[in-house]
């Protein structure tokens, strides 16, 4: 970059471009964070922006915010950095100036980009450069800063815009062509991209790859006022932000809503009582409420409102959650939407049959250029499914391919919950603990109002034989969100189980019951009857398990070293294995 400091004026310009663009389109914390960084720095009011002002400024924390026990802006922060860097590495490739907030503070800092185009000014009708400016950028000088007053002609300006959103298409369509170049290359193992890309038909590619990318759309409109309406309005806003699954249109009213069946409006009304709070989810299409809750003052505290909000937007916006369930009754779902219906189901009832399912879904769509993160996230973790319970499809399944899925899901969605979970759960396959529990923390940090990211969490950290940290967040998320996948349950089992508390295991084995298509979820289900007394279900278990799972039956202990589990963990399974009389558990 250029050291030279940019005028005021074309500071303001970068960041309003930055602020509707796509990478900040489904952030309103990070908008509103940099614009309040930018406006106060602009103000000469850079002494200003410290943690307790910003805390109080832009997330309404009140007098007793305490920095040291709430990390709100320091995260929100480290999101935003995350996300003026992926921003200028894309979109924003060719911006004048970048905006930059250094660490170890909230002072932005701003520099002139390095990566020049041409000067509009300098050009001529034809579109080539005239001579002395040709020179000019031979000799590499630096583009001279034209006073205040040497504004362009309406004729010159007009060309600029042109020249701009000229510019900005060519950008997109690279980008969209190359992305579904890499990910075809990436399904079938090709080598190395085309060194060509083929224009016929680029229009309709993007056009169908955009659509198939395409989520529930989610908007907001508070009808309530008053200090309680305004911190469930920003929790709220905050929540939707951080989810993967949907598109949140951050505006507090909708003046010209959607028709279609997926798009949806969280109203914030007045509740039945004094001080109530009411939240309504609807269908734009149809009108029909989804889901109501009521917040009474309590709940819209401060201590409280967070929680409560995380609650109900676990229940709904998830693929296992209300926006999605109407969406598959009213016959709606398409594309990704689809993909993730199909990846919950598998994740409810794990067998080979719903795991092809979404893989092929997902990787249809990965083959057609989908562009969201979701689709390699999700692809990472089905890979590693099918390596870890040996089915079919895919063929030739490998964690080294897991590994490829999670690091481009990361890649395109360097702010994306989802893809550092599923990166955090192909390291915990490796055996690389501290990863694993560095990727899922970063996911629950990117969106604590996803009870699913907690579960991640807790489960990571229970597999990292970190059962005190783990079990209580588990738990927490689980009591909280009752339409929890399996894997939640299994959770639980084994923290429980590890900390001693025999039943709670047990009451978490019997969640299982409806899942006999895994191993290590009926073996917990042989240890909770064995520890309940259930001697007939112990038998029929048995029984099962010799049945369906003989090579397990014979060696528990290789499945459990295969999986990665810890030491201790291994050694507690198979005594109780052996204690319920499963053949001679070693």
């Amino acid at each position: 970059m250029q050291h030279a400091t940019p005028a005021a004026p074309a500071v303001r310009e970068t960041l309003e471009r930055l602020l509707a663009s796509q990478t900040f389109g489904r952030s309103e914390r990070a908008r509103k964070l940099l614009r309040y960084l930018v406006e106060r720095e602009q103000a000469g009011e850079a002494d200003r922006l410290k943690g307790f002002s910003i805390a109080m400024d832009v997330f309404g924390k009140d007098g007793d915010f305490d920095p040291s026990t709430d990390a709100v802006v320091r995260v929100q922060a480290g999101r935003l950095r995350e996300l003026l860097q992926h921003y200028f590495a894309n979109e924003g490739i060719a911006e004048p100036v970048r905006i930059a907030i250094p660490r170890g503070g909230y002072v932005p800092a701003y520099e002139l980009n390095a990566i020049r185009l041409p000067d509009v000014s300098a050009l001529k009708l034809d579109g080539t450069v005239s001579a002395d400016r040709a020179n000019d950028a031979s000799t590499g000088m630096p583009d001279p800063v034209l006073p205040a007053s040497a504004t362009p002609t309406p004729s010159v300006a007009r060309h600029l815009r042109f020249f701009w959103m000229a510019i900005t298409l060519v950008i997109a369509m690279l980008g969209v062509l190359i992305l579904r170049q890499g990910s075809s290359a990436l399904l079938t193992g090709g080598g190395d991209m085309s060194a060509t890309l083929e224009t016929a038909g680029a229009t309709s590619s993007i056009a169908s790859s955009a659509m198939a990318d395409d989520l529930p759309l989610v908007h907001i409109d508070v009808k309530a006022e008053g200090t309680d309406a305004s911190r469930v309005a920003a929790s709220l806003r905050a929540g939707l932000s951080g989810f993967d699954t949907i598109d949140f249109i951050g505006r507090d009213t909708v003046t010209d809503p959607a028709d279609d069946a997926t798009s949806f409006i969280f109203d914030i009304l007045p509740g039945p009582n004094a001080g109530d709070i009411t939240i309504e989810l609807q269908s734009m299409a149809s009108g029909r409420v989804l889901l109501s809750r009521n917040l009474t003052p309590a709940d819209s505290a401060p201590a409280a409102v967070e929680d409560r909000i995380a609650d109900m937007l676990s229940s709904a916006l998830p693929a296992s959650g209300t926006i999605y369930n109407y969406i598959e009754q009213t016959g709606a779902p398409n594309g990704l939407t689809q993909c993730l219906l199909l990846n919950d189901k598998y994740y409810l009832d794990q067998n080979a049959r719903t795991h092809e399912a979404a893989y092929r879904c997902l990787e249809n769509l990965a083959n057609g250029g989908a562009t969201s993160s979701l689709v390699y996230s999700e692809l990472a973790s089905l890979q590693v499914e099918a390596v870890s319970d040996h089915y079919a499809y895919p063929p030739n399944a490998t964690i080294e391919k897991a590994v490829e899925f999670a690091h481009r899901g990361v890649q395109m969605g360097p702010t994306s919950p989802y893809a550092h979970r599923a990166y955090g759960y192909v390291s915990s396959r490796l055996g690389n603990t501290y990863e694993a529990i560095r990727w899922m923390r970063k996911a629950y940090e990117l969106n604590p109002y996803d009870l699913g990211m907690a579960a991640a969490y807790g489960y990571g950290l229970i597999f990292a034989g970190r059962y005190a940290e783990g079990t209580p967040i588990l738990a927490h998320a689980a009591e909280t969100f009752s339409g929890h996948s399996t894997w939640w349950d299994y959770g639980l089992f084994v923290g429980e189980f590890m900390l001693g508390d025999m039943n709670k295991a047990v009451a978490a084995s019997m969640a299982l019951r409806t899942t006999a298509t895994k191993s290590h979820y009926l073996a917990a289900r042989l240890i909770g009857a064995k520890v309940a007394g259930q001697d007939n279900l112990v038998s029929t278990l048995l029984d099962e398990l010799n049945t369906k799972f003989p090579k397990f039956a014979a060696d528990p202990r290789a499945t459990f070293v295969e999986r990665k589990y810890p030491a201790d963990l291994t050694d507690r399974l198979v005594q109780a294995l052996r204690a319920a009389g499963l053949g001679n558990a070693s």
